[in-house]
């Protein structure tokens, strides 16, 4: 939960039409705060296929999940992250069903059937969405902390080859 002042100074700035964009190149990782780190650990590595890879010393328990060379998703025990951030005097997310304002966290894939019989293998049941017009499936299932997940599957239009 941003405090009112850090709130209020980022709020205050402006986005000037036509000013020189601030350099992002990429979405670098989604930390996910958790009473179980290891059943979270669990979940994206076998249901979703990620691995755990390389991690600084860091103050706190936690796991950086792979996709590829990319540390996507941070894990981190939620309450010695807790007081690691408030001694660094950062503002820590409060607990709350869910992902709180974040709806999901979305992921792309390759092969449909793949991801559906790894998901289902894991006892998994995931909503599905064909999207009209765009050849993209999407499922939705949730972690053990309640945060959704997508996976984006893109599909061949009717004659087409993917």
């Amino acid at each position: 939960m941003l405090t009112g002042d850090l709130y209020a100074a980022l709020a205050s700035r402006r986005v000037i039409a036509g000013s020189p964009a601030m350099g992002l190149t990429k979405m670098e990782h989604y930390l996910v705060l958790s009473d179980d780190i290891e059943a979270t650990r669990d979940f994206y590595c076998g249901a979703l296929g990620m691995r755990v890879g390389p991690r600084p010393p860091l103050e706190f328990p936690g796991y950086w999940l792979y996709v590829g060379d990319t540390p996507c998703i941070h894990v981190a025990e939620w309450r010695s992250y807790t007081a690691h951030s408030q001694r660094l005097g950062l503002p820590v997310s409060s607990r709350a069903p869910g992902t709180g304002a974040v709806d999901h966290i979305a992921f792309n894939a390759e092969d449909f059937d793949e991801v559906l019989g790894r998901l289902t293998a894991h006892g998994l049941t995931p909503g599905r969405n064909d999207v009209p017009g765009a050849q993209l499936c999407q499922l939705f299932l949730a972690d053990p902390n309640g945060v959704k997940i997508e996976i984006n599957v893109r599909v061949a239009a009717p004659g087409q080859r993917r």
